[in-house]
């Protein structure tokens, strides 16, 4: 191998201080990372052009869903592709996938084949996004499905992995005088199973700080959306009634490894600057 001049080493390195400085100025010092359900169709239509896209908006990480269960939501063109495929050109796009979302339904019945599926993609985390309850459903509901992710969560972390749940906003409901998120909390395994918090319950006056300080340490991963109280409807990041910098501050004590904005592409493109502007 040709060894590097002076200027050549001088230029790497000065390549190198400045993305690590770019990526310290995001938020937590992690790498703004994006959900990849928004833009599925087109992600299902043209994989390496919309990962370009996203990309070329400053997106450094993006979370997946898992094509096999979501075949039948936009995710159904992947389903045929290798996940050593899909990752090939995750990477190729100069992105990072270390999350994938799942259905219940999968990660009860085809976990061995899921978590080999995971294993391929090079994931890290594996999020339930919901248990699919009905409505009507009560509080033994609930807490027999978080065992349930408790038994699944051992697995997932057998393999080398951790497991996370993802909610919405079913789980801020109060049965018997009892929110469901907290009951949740006390079921889930702190271990087994870490919390991925859906931001947007603040449109239900729910503020996610709240629930970061509450209960240090149990959460793994964020989805980040605003919320305008005047249009009663989800905004870009910034343009909303969200405390960012009080967010992040109280997702350090979270325990956050990751966060990923969750909107349509054109609040993609608008939320993206004013997250790597934002100073904590």
């Amino acid at each position: 191998m040709k060894p590097l001049s002076r200027r050549q080493f001088l230029n790497q390195s000065a390549i190198g201080i400045s993305a690590a400085l770019a990526l310290h100025a995001d938020p937590l010092g992690l790498p703004i990372g994006c959900q990849t359900y928004p833009v599925r169709d087109a992600l299902g239509k043209d994989l390496e052009g919309t990962l370009a896209q996203l990309r070329s908006i400053g997106y450094r990480n993006i979370e997946m869903c898992s094509p096999p269960g979501y075949e039948k939501s936009g995710y159904g063109p992947l389903v045929n592709k290798k996940a050593s495929e899909i990752r090939e050109a995750i990477h190729k796009a100069g992105l990072a996938c270390e999350s994938c979302h799942y259905q219940f339904r999968e990660m009860k019945e085809n976990l061995d084949d899921r978590i080999g599926y995971a294993k391929d993609l090079g994931l890290k985390q594996m999020v339930l996004s919901t248990f699919g309850l009905r409505a009507e459903a009560g509080m033994a509901d609930w807490t027999t499905a978080a065992e349930e992710l408790n038994r699944i969560g051992e697995k997932v972390q057998k393999a080398g992995m951790q497991a996370g749940f993802h909610n919405h906003n079913f789980e801020f409901k109060e049965i018997d005088g009892v929110l469901v998120y907290d009951k949740l909390m006390s079921t889930l395994d702190p271990k087994l199973v870490k919390m991925q918090f859906q931001v947007s319950v603040i449109s239900l006056g729910y503020e996610a700080a709240t629930y970061l300080t509450k209960y240090p340490g149990r959460f793994i991963s964020l989805h980040l959306q605003d919320w305008s109280s005047a249009e009663k409807k989800q905004v870009a990041v910034g343009q909303g009634a969200v405390d960012w910098k009080k967010l992040f501050a109280a997702a350090k004590t979270g325990g956050v490894k990751n966060y990923f904005v969750e909107l349509n592409m054109d609040q993609l493109k608008a939320s993206y600057p004013y997250l790597h502007e934002l100073k904590g």
